[in-house]
Order: C-alpha cells, then structure tokens, then sequence
C-alpha cells in the first residue's frame, strides 16, 4: 500500500526544486531498478513494486534489507514520471560529492557547455561509460543529473559515470589542463588530427560553446561533413559520440 501523503511527495521529486531539498531522486523499470539493486542498493531509500516484481525479486530484496512496498498498476501511475511504468520505481538517495581531480595527461574526459535537453544529456553520460570515461564535468547551468529522463536515458550508466558541476575555468586550473579541445563548426578535422588527452568541450544544442568557454579552448576540431549535405550541424549526443569514437580510437587502435 501507499499513502496518499507518499504519493505526493514522489510526485514532488519530478521537479528539481523539490529533488535538491530532498536529496533524493527516482529511477524506474524493471532493468533500471534491478541494475540498481545489484550493484549499488545503499542509495535506494524505498522502493514501490507491483506484485510480480516482488514476487520475483523478494529474495535479493530481503537479503538487501532494502525497504520495499507492493503497490498496484494504477498506483504505480500515479507516481510514475513515464508514459508507460514498467512495475517498480525506487526512491533513491543523491551521491555524494563528486571529486573533481583527474589526470588529464592519463586521461580525456568531456565538457558539457549548457547541455539542456535530458535525453542528449543521458545519452552522453551512456557514451562516457561505453568508452570508460570515469568523471565528465559540466557548466553549472547544463541539464540536472537527476532529472528523472536524464536518469532514465543513461540506461543504469549513472551509477559508473561521475558528474560534477563547474565552471570550465576552475577545472582548467585546479586540473592543470594543458590542451583543451572544443567542438565547433570551424575546427580542425578530428580525423587529420592527432588526438591525445585533455578536456573536451561539448556545446549547447542550439548555441553551441559559449564566449566566455570558447575563450579558453586552444585546440578548436570539427567533425568533417560531405561537401552538398543540407545539414547545418548535428545532435550534441550524435556529435559526442563521433568525437569521443575517434579519441578512444587513435589512443588504443
């Protein structure tokens, strides 16, 4: 059973106001949820499930010590953020601090330069983890992680991918970074050029980088296009995994 006072409050944490003062947020369907439960069940604070998920999964669930609560189909839709709920949601505990010193002679990682829409921005933190990047960064005023479609479209890799919140000039400093790359129509080819470590800069969808971050980029690349396409440029997700493709690929084929 579920109160119509918890109602409410999941209800609550599909808006972000009410997500930061909770720090807690959801994450839905059978995949995600069992992902959860497997590799990482201390951030799940309480869980809501239909009969036959938990019938299913009462096991793992009691052995777990994970707090769980059967509901129907039509409760389920009322605190669901989907279209279509898919038997379980699970009310989860934000991470903690992210730590933002990486390697960058080691290691290249990405920038997201005001990413606002959530599918781009889940599919690029699914891209990161597909190429074993370990931590991305991103402006203060990008996408929230814990958007409900964020966390949906990274397909469980949220729990790999850390995020960290920033301005693009303190990581530049605290990092020491020497080469930083940016994504612009204008660029170097990425395929003629040869692409080592550094810092990544992915812009916004319709602006892309800002100004004030395109100031700070000193190794400007492009994806090349074919001479008669109409296209004037591509998806930030599309464009990220082009990019990030050719840096994993130069650095280990």
């Amino acid at each position: 059973m579920i109160s119509k006072n918890q109602i409410r409050q999941i209800q609550a944490l599909h808006q972000k106001k009410f997500r930061d003062n909770q720090k807690l947020f959801l994450a839905e369907g059978v995949k995600m949820v069992k992902e959860i439960v497997e590799s990482n069940h201390t951030i799940i604070q309480e869980l809501f499930a239909t009969a036959d998920f938990i019938f299913e999964h009462e096991n793992i669930l009691k052995s777990s010590g994970i707090k769980y609560n059967e509901i129907s189909d039509k409760e389920l839709e009322q605190i669901s953020s989907l279209a279509s709920p898919n038997k379980v949601l699970a009310v989860c505990n934000y991470f903690g601090e992210t730590k933002t010193e990486v390697d960058f002679k080691k290691f290249f990682s990405l920038y997201l330069d005001d990413i606002r829409d959530p599918g781009n921005f889940g599919t690029i933190i699914r891209l990161a983890d597909w190429y074993g990047i370990g931590t991305i960064f991103c402006s203060p005023t990008s996408c929230d992680l814990y958007n409900p479609k964020v966390i949906q479209s990274t397909m469980g890799a949220f729990l790999r991918v850390k995020v960290a919140y920033l301005p693009l000039e303190k990581i530049i400093t605290d990092n020491n970074v020497g080469l930083i790359y940016g994504a612009v129509l204008k660029g170097k080819n990425i395929y003629a050029e040869r692409l080592t470590n550094g810092l990544i800069v992915i812009g916004n969808e319709a602006n892309g980088i800002s100004k004030e971050n395109l100031a700070l980029v000193n190794h400007p690349i492009t994806i090349p296009s074919h001479s008669a396409n109409g296209t004037e440029s591509l998806n930030a997700a599309m464009a990220t995994g082009i990019i990030v493709s050719e840096f994993f690929r130069q650095q280990h084929y």
